[in-house]
């Protein structure tokens, strides 16, 4: 394990990052899944920022009841503070609190990265939700009620109580989709707006991340039995539907459907086709007519033939440098090896290792903090 440091050390040399830490994770039997997704938010430098700044917000941290998000920040405190450049750190903690929260991750079977991923993101906003919510709430009653006349009904009044709360977890991740649907009888367009923190997309053989979005945007008609009840006309019309990208996110997570379920078969089965993920994004299924610029900066990356066993890994990028993590294994790439990961162009090929969750920075994230 040392020789792994001393060696990525000396790969990096000089051009070692200032202050950066580069640690392995070690496995406590399949938690592969765990692993590759946290050195991708690690290397998320906004949210990992964030979450240390929350964490050195907290007054004393032995007085705060353990939950998903303390482990999570003292584990990413602990990688962060490490006296060595490199190394190998045992995230015990925070793997104990994921079997204890959530039984789906509790064997020692196979797990989904993609869901692990999503378990998370969720479950940290419902702990800041619920601490803001208390802490509004001891504000609430620790003012004398006659300072505050009506003070109460006056936030419900204002909507105040009824407005999402926006975590700095939001702030990183979310976008907005809107859901347009047209009547194609009197062209009413019904929209509606749902919040995402990932895009989950469809694949095709030979295809790219630009034109797995385009489908994901283009128009569905909607008839026979899936006809759409327009509230305008009071009964069912055949409409058309799409989804277009109202406010894209800084943080853009793309999940490829590698595992599609088959009816013959009975099961799923994993798509090794080749998809094309491009270093820098342009999208351009948004409302607004700028196209929304993006970085590429990690990939968790399955490796394996079927969707019930296999291995995840991760391709990082830190200080414009690409790194490989692999449990507790950490080596510098080349940016060329990213090509690896795209899939096969044939059903069967050797190599298995293809991207799954893809992340991009928006380049404007900047200029907008």
């Amino acid at each position: 394990m040392g020789a792994t440091g001393s060696k990525l050390e000396k790969a990096l040399g000089d051009q070692f990052p200032e202050g950066e830490r580069y640690f392995g994770l070690e496995n406590f039997g399949n938690t592969c899944y765990c692993n590759s997704v946290l050195q991708a938010l690690y290397f998320c430098v906004p949210f990992r920022e964030q979450l240390l700044e929350y964490y050195g917000n907290v007054k004393n941290p032995g007085d705060v009841e353990e939950n998903l998000l303390t482990c999570l920040a003292e584990l990413f405190m602990q990688i962060s503070t490490q006296k060595k450049k490199t190394g190998v750190i045992a995230p015990k903690r925070f793997v104990q609190r994921v079997k204890k929260e959530n039984e789906l991750f509790r064997g020692y079977m196979h797990q989904d990265a993609h869901e692990f991923l999503n378990f998370l993101l969720n479950e940290l906003v419902d702990i800041l939700e619920k601490e803001a919510n208390s802490a509004k709430g001891s504000k609430e009653h620790s003012s004398p009620p006659e300072k505050i006349p009506n003070g109460i009904h006056v936030a419900q009044a204002n909507g105040v109580r009824k407005e999402p709360l926006v975590t700095w977890v939001h702030k990183n991740f979310q976008g907005i989709l809107t859901n347009e649907t047209k009547c194609l009888r009197c062209e009413t367009v019904t929209a509606r707006d749902e919040t995402f923190l990932d895009l989950s997309l469809d694949i095709e053989q030979n295809s790219s991340i630009t034109s797995c979005l385009k489908n994901f945007s283009s128009t569905e008609t909607l008839n026979a039995e899936d006809k759409f009840f327009c509230d305008k006309c009071c009964s069912l019309q055949e409409a058309q539907k799409r989804m277009k990208i109202k406010k894209p996110p800084h943080i853009l997570v793309i999940h490829l459907k590698r595992f599609k379920y088959m009816e013959q078969l009975g099961r799923y089965k994993k798509l090794s086709y080749r998809v094309v993920f491009p270093l820098e994004l342009k999208l351009t299924n948004t409302m607004e007519d700028a196209d929304c610029e993006y970085s590429l900066f990690a990939v968790v990356v399955h490796v394996g033939s079927g969707p019930n066993h296999g291995h995840y890994v991760s391709l990082v990028k830190s200080h414009n440098h690409w790194l490989f993590f692999d449990d507790e294994n950490v080596e510098m790439i080349d940016e060329s090896a990213i090509q690896t990961s795209f899939g096969s162009a044939q059903e069967y090929a050797s190599n298995t290792d293809h991207g799954y969750i893809l992340f991009y920075e928006s380049l404007a994230t900047n200029n907008d903090h």
